[in-house]
Formats: structure tokens, sequence, C-alpha cells
């Protein structure tokens, strides 16, 4: 026994900010590791992840009908519909074996696969079957077309939900099943994720019994509740407890207990020994065999709070009532597991917000209206909708949950306070919500913020979605011209032109081979910047030539496949890299990433413009610190400079 007179009293109790500071300085980060997709819900990811390919991989049609060439029904109505003769039927899940010509039709089924020559769908309740003169019993032989449709109507084209080569999930996103999900649709089966935090919890006191055990009372025994209810804590914060045997009071089943748990965890907890009493062993055990950091802290409750290292491990005591453990928990150790584990502070599952803008809605019925959520340059929190159709995945990973919206609501105005039920109680708003065009280079600067989300729309929908007031910034490449308010917070400049295949063997010099030659190509959508700039290309063409060699129409009628867009700033490479192409509009730096060959046509610049009203918000400001000390990001990437 220790004598009276030799207890330690509480000297220099620290401020509770210094014990903040002392146990964030404690190394708990635990190497990164690799799960299977089944496990990888509410881990954390380690490192971006890029889409390997289109999702989905094929252009399909979205409804039940006829697959057609959309110029062949130009011109239909009810009064005087087109006939079209029929070539066969395409199934969900079958490959097509017909080819839809000029003049012909093909049965399709929701969700297969577009025949080669179709460029859209007519609805079945748009049609009539014909069925030869003679034969009403007979297989139908032609449709009747009651209505016009556009090429792409009806058809979501390969890449619509996420293109090949797109930024899937940043790293530090906690996986959600809705990121499960776009996981899984990208043939994802082992995920990058940090490790988490292995947090051993040593008990101490004589007193303490473990349930399941006898327990006697008239000793003054009582259940083992710090040990549990810690355990349950650490693993809310995204670490791994572990409990080790009782330790009671003895020094060394303590020391032994202690320096074990030390070796196999990154931080060792215990409850109670910690006060100044005569049986407090634990005060030595950790200056015997560790560094004692700290004892002592200016909080009630958690006054006898240890902080300190033994070995190569952390360590902190925690108070021995229940009630102070778990309190002193939450507020000092909790943080740094989460922040270990790559965790976001908690909130309710349920936000209060503004909307963002006006929505419109008036159908009689209840409806669930997925949003997203951003914060104003004051940390105001703003509600958008998000909803790119039932059949795309990505519109979950962009949602951060729904407002039930009242069956006779006919609008929400903008300014007008929602409640936000979320997918998920860790569900945070981004610090910076950006959107526009796709690009290498912001991906890099992406991966360097804390939590951003990023949309990419493409140029012309990035510009007009900032005039809208939602986003904070815009990222535009290329001559789009937009009259919207913005501030220019920097850019770059990148190399562009057609990505073809490695060694070039169809000897395309320029864009006029595409005119005169007849060459497969790959185009982007006409929101992005890159198709902006090949327009421009076009049109300096044509001039160049004069009107003798053909109106602008005809010339990019005569590229074969100009008018075949598609969304991922890989897509049109990746199609010459499996030999479906011969030249896709693309980046030096994407066939340099690809081992593709590259013919140029220029260069561009990308802008980041902000909105004028968020210049001052963190995110904002630091994505334009990011900016300014980005040379290693561009230096990295082909084609590429700072501008």
């Amino acid at each position: 026994m220790v004598a009276v007179s030799d207890r330690r009293e509480f000297h220099d109790l620290v401020d509770p900010a210094v014990a903040h500071e002392t146990i964030e300085s404690l190394n708990l980060d635990p190497e990164p590791e690799s799960v299977p997709l089944d496990e990888a819900r509410g881990r954390v990811l380690a490192e971006r992840l890029d889409a390997g390919l289109d999702v989905p991989g094929f252009d399909r049609a979205t409804m039940d009908g006829y697959a057609v060439r959309g110029r062949d029904t130009f011109g239909a109505d009810e009064a005087d519909p087109v006939e079209l003769d029929l070539v066969g039927a395409v199934h969900a899940g079958v490959e097509p074996d017909v080819v839809v010509g000029e003049g012909e039709a093909a049965e399709i089924s929701t969700g297969a696969v577009m025949p080669d020559g179709a460029d859209a769908v007519v609805m079945v309740e748009q049609t009539a079957e014909r069925r030869s003169d003679g034969d009403p019993d007979g297989e139908p032989s032609a449709v009747a077309v009651r209505k016009a449709v556009a090429p792409g109507d009806n058809v979501m084209v390969a890449g619509s939900d996420i293109a090949a080569g797109a930024r899937a999930l940043g790293p530090g996103t906690r996986l959600t099943a809705r990121d499960v999900g776009l996981l899984s649709a990208l043939g994802v089966d082992e995920v990058p994720v940090r490790g988490k935090p292995t947090v051993g919890i040593v008990s101490t006191g004589d007193e303490l019994v473990r349930p399941g055990e006898e327990l006697h009372s008239e000793r003054g025994q009582i259940y083992d509740v710090n040990s549990y209810t810690i355990a349950a804590g650490v693993e809310e914060a995204g670490g791994e407890a572990t409990l080790y045997p009782h330790a009671g009071d003895d020094y060394d089943e303590m020391e032994r207990l202690l320096v074990e748990a030390a070796a196999e965890c990154d931080l060792v907890l215990s409850s109670g020994s910690t006060s100044a009493s005569a049986v407090d062993v634990i005060y030595d055990v950790i200056e015997e065999r560790g560094d004692l950091l700290l004892h002592g802290v200016a909080v009630k409750p958690g006054k006898p709070m240890l902080v300190g290292e033994v070995g190569e491990s952390a360590y902190v005591g925690l108070p021995g009532y229940p009630v102070s453990a778990l309190t002193i928990f939450q507020t000092f150790v909790a943080p740094v597991i989460r922040d270990a584990a790559g965790l976001p502070e908690p909130q309710t599952a349920t936000v209060r917000g503004k909307m963002a803008l006006r929505e419109r809605y008036a159908e009689g019925r209840l409806r669930l209206m997925p949003v997203g959520l951003v914060t104003d340059e004051a940390g105001e929190t703003l509600v958008y909708p998000v909803d790119k159709g039932s059949g795309a995945t990505t519109s979950l990973v962009e949602a951060d949950g729904v407002v039930a919206v009242d069956p006779d609501t006919e609008y929400l105005a903008a300014g007008e306070t929602v409640d936000v039920q979320l997918f998920s109680p860790d569900v945070l708003a981004p610090t910076l919500f950006a959107v526009g065009e796709a690009d290498p280079a912001l991906s890099r600067l992406l991966d360097r913020l804390e939590r951003p989300r990023f949309l990419p729309v493409g140029s012309r929908e990035g510009l007009r979605r900032l005039g809208g007031g939602v986003p904070d910034v815009a990222v535009v490449a290329g001559p789009v011209e937009r009259d919207v308010e913005s501030v220019d917070l920097g850019g770059w400049t990148r190399e562009w032109g057609l990505v073809v295949a490695d060694d070039n063997p169809a000897e395309i010099e320029g864009l006029a081979d595409l005119v005169d030659r007849d060459l497969a190509f790959v185009n982007r959508n006409r929101d992005a910047g890159l198709r902006a700039s090949l327009d421009a290309a076009v049109d300096d063409l044509v001039d160049a030539r004069g009107e003798s060699d053909g109106s602008r129409r005809e010339v990019t009628e005569s590229i074969r496949g100009y008018e075949v867009s598609t969304k991922g700033v890989e897509s049109p490479a990746r199609a010459v890299a499996r030999g479906d192409a011969d030249a896709g509009l693309g980046l030096r730096a994407t066939a340099d990433r690809l081992g593709l060959g590259f013919v140029p046509l220029g260069t561009e610049s990308v802008r980041v413009r902000a909105n004028p009203a968020r210049t001052e918000k963190p995110g904002v400001e630091e994505l334009r610190s990011r900016l300014a000390a980005a040379d290693d990001v561009f230096a990295s990437l082909a084609g590429y400079e700072s501008d």
C-alpha cells in the first residue's frame, strides 16, 4: 500500500483547449487497406476512383417501341403517318442481330441495345403495325409511325449515367449504399479504403465485474459499464475496438495489459484509476513504460483525465464514472478517432434549409424530391433539387436527402424554408459546390480540397447554373460565351485535338481528313467546351475553303459521326482504343494516359469562375489558393500549362 502522504495531487490543471491540442497531436493514423465491395459500406475511400468504363456501356432504349433512323420519321403525324419496313426485333440482354437501314425499323424493348443504323426510338403508343395484304393473321411486316422523333429521342447514350474517365468518387468519401451501388455499376470489386484506427480498451478497478460473470454486491462489486459504452463509442466514431481482460488495481497485471494493448493498437483507453489516490497505479505505469503528457484538465466532468504514450501507441485515461467517461470520450477522444478514420463530424438526420431556387410542382401527389445541400457565404444551408432521371445512378450520389412535397403544393419558392431528411446522419454539405467542364487537372485540384462536390455538366450548362445562383463555381473551357456575372479565380490551358490509334495508322493529319475521307469519328456533346472549340475550328475550315466547297452544314454532314456525341472527356478516346473509331475529339493528356496517338488542333483556355456572392466562402477561397499553387498538377499532364 502507498501511504496517504504519497498521494499525488493535481497541479496546474490544463485548459481544455490544451487537452484537445495534446490529444490531436497523437498519431493514430492507420495504414490504408483494400476491402471487398460487399464490405465497403461505411468505410472511407483512401484515393480517388475514376470510372473505368461508360455506364451504360452501350446506347440503350428507354422505351418499348421501334428503333428507327430519326430522319426517316420527319413529317409523320396522326393524319399522315410514315410507314417503315420491319426488319426484326431486339430484346434486353441480347446482342442485336439486325441493322436498321433507310426506311426500316426494328421492334425494341426497354433497356435493349440500340441496333446499328438506328438513332432514335418511337414509343409503341405512337405506332401501329401493318400486315401484308390478304394475311390478317400473319406477322407484321411494317409499322406506321404517327409522331416524328429526332435523333437521340428515347435513347440513353453510352456514358450518360457516368462516363469513362470521369471522377466517380473522391478520396475521403464515406461509402454509403448509394456509393456502393455506383461502384458496382463500374465493376469495382476491391475498394481502397482508409484503415480503421484500432483502439484497445482496458478496464481497471477491483470493484468491476464483466457482464455475464457473477456479481457480489456485498463486496461492493459493480458491472463494468465503461468498457462496453466506450467500445460502442469507438465503433460509432469509425474505430475498431478490442476489449482486453479486466486488470483490477494490480500494478503488474495493469502494466502487462497496457504494454500488450499498446503493441497491438493505435490507441489505448482505460477508465478509472486516474485520480490522485493511493491505489491509482496507472499513473506510475505510464511514467515507467511511456511518456505522460498531461494529468488533469480544467473541465467538469473529467478533471482527472490522463494523456500519454506507451511505446508507439497513444494513451488516454478516462474518468471512472460512466457519464463522465462517455462525456470526456465524446468531447476529446471521438473527434481524433473520426479524424484518423477520415470521418466527418456527425449531424442530425434532418436539417432545415432554404430553397436555392424556385421549384415548380403540381401533380397532385406526394413527392419525395431528391435534393442536394450547399452553403452560402454566411454558412446558411441552401437546398437545390437533384433529378437526372430514375435510370441514373449518379443522381443518388449527388443527392444528400429528400424533401417531402405535399400533393397540393404548386411550387416551392426560392428562399422558402424546407426540412431535408438526409440519406444518412453523416451527410454534410460540400465545402465547395462546383459544376461545369470535366478536366483531368480539375480532378487533381479537387483531391486537394476537404469535401468538394463537382457535377460534370459541361461548360454551357455550367454557366447556365452559375447564372441561376446555386453553385459556388463553374469551370468553363473553350469559346463558350454566356452573359453571366462571375469572378475569375484563375485557370490553365490544355492542348486539344484528335485522339487516334497508336502510330496513327490512318495517317490523319488534321480536321480536313475527317471531311474529305470516310473516317469514323466520335464527338463530344454540345455542352462541352471541347465541342465549342471543334465547332469553331470547323467554321475556320469552312471559311478557309470558301463557299464553293460547301456550307458548314455540308461540311459537318461529311464527317461520319460528327453528330454522335458522348459525355465523358475520355469516351471518344476509349472508342478509338477499342477500334470503334478512327479518331475522337479529346486532349493530349488523355491520349498520353491511354497510350494513343494524338493530332493537335489547338489549345483552349479553362477558367474557374465564381459566384460573386460566394467569393469569401472558405471553400472558394481554398480553391483559389490551391489553383494558384497547382504548377505541379499542370506539369504532370501532357499539353497543360498554367495560365
